[in-house]
């Protein structure tokens, strides 16, 4: 793209009041800018239509759909590009979704399980984010929360008198410490008691359902605890909750994205969306935003804050453990132009398919 779209006007009749010619031709420019990233004439736009129209007919609508703020002109004499609304309004209404053929399906699934088996669920997480980058020619994404692993094992382990650590080794090999301080004259033997007492109870659950279950046998951890053990038991789950979730970004392919930039506009444009990548926090709360519905969310260009200077865009989809809690999202970051109708449901089958292997335990 040779320039980024101006704010589009307030369109002046209703978007879907479309008639079918005005459609196509604004279809003809919307599929012309996805395919090769340029404006497109009348003259070749009478050409691709199916039936015979006068280049100064296709003008006339062209005009039209500039004043409804679906395309502009990036130079006063150039055809037409789609705004960011007008995008939107193809993705939302005009757009025709395909699906992933099943070699793609197999091959997805396959790659998938052998990073998961091989090694760890973050692994496995990185290598769907790597494959969409690889699909889409773009940047692949990936976010997810730690804190909702479930727990293999639990230790305290005592660093000097008056200070601890509570150790939180999760399923899929991960481990995470959590600083607490103990009270003057703990024995050693509370700290292995109290290990013991929650590694007895974790039974695959996250750290939030441990100490829910703690918390209901408040009564019978009393009779089965001294009381300086038990109070340690509360107080390092209260400590390794207490930490605020850490939210895990996973990029790859950002390389991908200097691919085919035809202009100095471009290359300010891909700069931007790095200093965004590497901020990290903008783009993991975007990704958040996709966890919040079913399906796929697509976020274009200017409609969102992050991507107001870049101008472009997000396909994104959530993933969802055992207990079917989404606990993430996959999806792709890429130029406007991103090839919608296929990375749409390439997005959304392998949030599917991570999924699956949460259900299977492997998280």
């Amino acid at each position: 793209m040779t320039m980024r779209p101006p704010e589009p006007p307030q369109p002046s009749r209703g978007l879907v009041a479309l008639n079918e010619r005005s459609r196509e031709i604004f279809r003809q420019i919307v599929e012309t800018y996805l395919a090769t990233g340029e404006p497109v004439g009348s003259k070749s736009i009478a050409r691709l239509l199916p039936v015979t129209l006068s280049s100064a007919s296709v003008r006339s609508v062209m005009a039209e759909l500039e004043s409804a703020g679906l395309v502009f002109a990036p130079h006063t004499s150039a055809g037409r590009l789609p705004t960011h609304t007008g995008l939107r309004f193809f993705v939302d209404a005009m757009m025709e979704i395909g699906d992933v053929a099943q070699d793609e399906r197999d091959r997805i699934e396959a790659q998938m399980r052998q990073a998961a088996s091989s090694r760890t669920f973050e692994t496995a997480l990185s290598e769907a984010s790597a494959m969409l980058s690889g699909i889409s020619r773009g940047a692949g994404v990936v976010v997810t929360t730690k804190t909702d692993a479930p727990l293999r094992h639990v230790e305290f382990v005592r660093l000097d008198p008056g200070r601890a650590l509570v150790v939180l080794v999760a399923e899929d090999g991960s481990v995470e410490n959590r600083l607490l301080d103990l009270p003057p004259g703990l024995p050693a033997s509370a700290l292995v008691e109290a290990s013991n007492y929650l590694n007895a109870r974790i039974g695959g659950r996250t750290l939030a359902e441990l100490r829910s279950a703690v918390e209901h046998r408040r009564a019978a951890m009393s009779r089965e605890l001294d009381e300086i053990t038990a109070r340690l038991v509360e107080t390092g789950l209260a400590t390794a909750i207490g930490q605020p979730e850490a939210r895990q970004l996973i990029v790859r392919g950002q390389a991908n994205l200097l691919d085919n930039l035809s202009a100095a506009e471009d290359l300010e444009r891909m700069r931007l969306l790095f200093e965004d990548l590497e901020t990290q926090t903008d783009v993991a709360d975007l990704l958040t935003r996709a966890e919040d519905g079913e399906g796929v969310r697509i976020f274009i260009g200017s409609e969102n804050r992050l991507f107001s200077l870049s101008g472009s865009s997000l396909i994104a989809a959530p993933f969802r453990d055992g207990q079917q809690r989404i606990v993430g999202a996959v999806g792709v970051i890429g130029p406007t132009r991103l090839n919608y109708a296929r990375i749409v449901p390439m997005v959304d089958f392998t949030a599917r398919a991570v999924s699956r292997l949460l259900e299977g335990g492997l998280r």
